[in-house]
């Protein structure tokens, strides 16, 4: 029997860093209604971009509660309700030479009682934290992943 001989050659090692790293984090499109009509609440990151609240998951956390959690540090809000998940979105960034691959699952959050009163958490970099009308937060909104979702929140909370 006529059988070549095979050689298999050893896979190529990758330096430990050329893999992405998961990360997930969970924040919400958090809205109120008042009089004057539909109002999105806004976080500006140490970037200066307008965005949503949000932050990591830590060890035992729904992702619900990881949304809420992260709500309360970022913008002082503490009584909120947790509603629908919209969607995930998905994005690459480096930070410390890692390339670090992200999931952040985003959720439909009511903001309920007294949302007047916000403040924003220092340790988390962000610039400020304010309460806008529908059309102003899709204005200045300046992820395209977030504005989808965003638009996707509007849309259910019957806004056009």
């Amino acid at each position: 029997m006529n059988q070549k001989k095979t050689t298999r050659t050893k896979p190529a090692i990758k330096p430990a860093n050329s893999r992405a790293v998961r990360e997930f984090t969970a924040g919400g499109v958090v809205w109120r209604k008042r009089e004057a009509g539909l109002e999105i609440l806004m976080i500006q990151d140490h970037k200066g971009r307008w965005t949503i609240p949000k932050g990591h998951v830590e060890k035992g956390e729904s992702l619900e509660q990881t949304a809420q959690r992260e709500i309360g540090e970022e913008t002082g809000l503490t009584n909120v309700k947790i509603g629908d998940k919209l969607d995930n979105i998905y994005f690459f960034y480096r930070k410390q030479g890692k390339l670090i691959f992200m999931t952040t699952c985003v959720f439909m959050v009511e903001a309920l009682g007294d949302s007047d009163q916000l403040k924003h958490g220092d340790s988390e970099g962000i610039i400020a934290v304010k309460w806008f009308g529908a059309s102003e937060a899709l204005k200045l909104i300046e992820y395209k992943d977030t504005e989808k979702l965003f638009r996707m929140g509007l849309e259910r909370l019957g806004y056009e």
